[in-house]
């Protein structure tokens, strides 16, 4: 357990941006009265911290700005509590796959430099599990990357973690890429790229692992970024991905924000988003060339999650699986005694999907 609790944390995740990305966020942007401490205390850590970016700007021009990347990426994609965690992690204990990890999605400017002792420090203060679902937490685990970009650049979709009243302008712009302008686009690639060749230094990797909701909404740029990428897709009953995703958004948004919202508009907007980031990933899947895109329903996964990962190891014709198959066998039976959280479905839950997201139903063919 460790020194705080998720809930009361006195700063946020901004702590480990670079002065500009800050900048960028929070100008011009209303801080509420709750929060200007936090506000306060996170910008002059920030500021703290920001010089020591230029220490690992230094190293990684020198060491990897110009080193190609050995393999595409492989993208798990899905929307929030689809299942994408358990399918990360499962996959990288295949030791060829690199990462982001947790540290990195708070530090990003300091993997290359000061590593060790930041690290240290982060880990005795985090707690060792997320509340949300009781997964494990810890420092060097993998973890989404869309943390550790909000922190490289300002044009990431978790900006509304910080400021929830932009959520849908974040959504449009930066998650499904309809209003984003073509420099945002060339810092997002960029950057996206730094933090891939970092990952891939710091965990040893040669293929990099990602696992980032944002990304569904984003396909056909990845495949323009990376045109051989594999990409594996989940998706999940749609009464149990409102339910999870609306209990994790409302708990995790508690020690980030610095803005309120009513939970009645973050229900909505997550009703609105899901429709959007589901239609987008329908109309752009199309350019994922053949072969290189694997749909998987998680009930199916979480059934059998290593003759599944075997077969899609297989049909993406991913190096490693005879390597990492022991590895991966010990960790799926390690988890099989996991405690899931439990959803029940009330009226009203089930009204709103059906009213919201019945195309997902009908399509998946899932069911009450």
């Amino acid at each position: 357990m460790g020194l705080l609790e998720f809930n009361k944390l006195p700063i946020n995740t901004l702590v480990g941006a670079d002065w500009k990305t800050f900048g960028d966020i929070t100008r011009g942007r209303t801080i509420d009265p709750a929060y200007r401490g936090k506000y306060r205390l996170t910008k002059a850590v920030c500021r703290l911290l920001s010089p020591l970016a230029s220490i690992q700007d230094r190293r990684y021009a020198k060491l990897l700005a110009d080193r190609p990347l050995e393999h595409d990426p492989v993208f798990i994609l899905g929307h929030w509590r689809s299942g994408t965690t358990f399918m990360h992690n499962v996959f990288s204990c295949d030791k060829h796959f690199g990462y982001n990890t947790t540290y990195q999605t708070v530090f990003p400017h300091l993997m290359m430099w000061g590593q060790p002792f930041f690290k240290k420090n982060m880990s005795w203060l985090m707690p060792d599990k997320r509340p949300t679902d009781n997964m494990e937490l810890a420092v060097d685990l993998p973890q989404e990357e869309e943390f550790a970009l909000a922190n490289m650049m300002p044009y990431t979709y978790y900006n509304f973690w910080f400021l929830p009243r932009h959520m849908e302008e974040y959504a449009d712009r930066y998650l499904l890429f309809d209003k984003v302008t073509p420099e945002e686009l060339r810092v997002f690639e960029e950057t996206f790229t730094k933090l891939i060749k970092i990952s891939l230094w710091n965990t040893g990797g040669s293929q990099f692992l990602s696992k980032n909701p944002p990304h569904t909404g984003r396909v056909r740029e990845l495949v323009k970024m990376f045109p051989n990428a594999k990409f594996i897709y989940l998706m999940r009953n749609p009464y149990t991905v409102f339910e999870s995703t609306r209990s994790f958004f409302t708990n995790t948004i508690q020690p980030l924000k610095l803005q309120d919202i009513t939970p009645a508009e973050l229900e909505a907007n997550i009703l609105d988003i899901y429709a959007k980031l589901y239609h987008k990933y329908e109309a752009d899947k199309a350019c994922i060339p053949a072969g290189n895109l694997v749909e998987v329903r998680f009930e199916d996964y979480e059934t059998d999650a290593y003759g599944m990962t075997e077969d899609i190891y297989r049909r993406l014709s991913l190096p490693g699986w005879e390597e990492a198959r022991d590895d991966i066998a010990r960790y799926v039976g390690k988890k099989k005694g996991y405690k899931k959280n439990k959803y029940a479905y009330d009226e009203r839950t089930v009204r709103l999907v059906q009213e919201h997201w019945g195309f997902a139903l009908e399509d998946w063919k899932y069911e009450l």
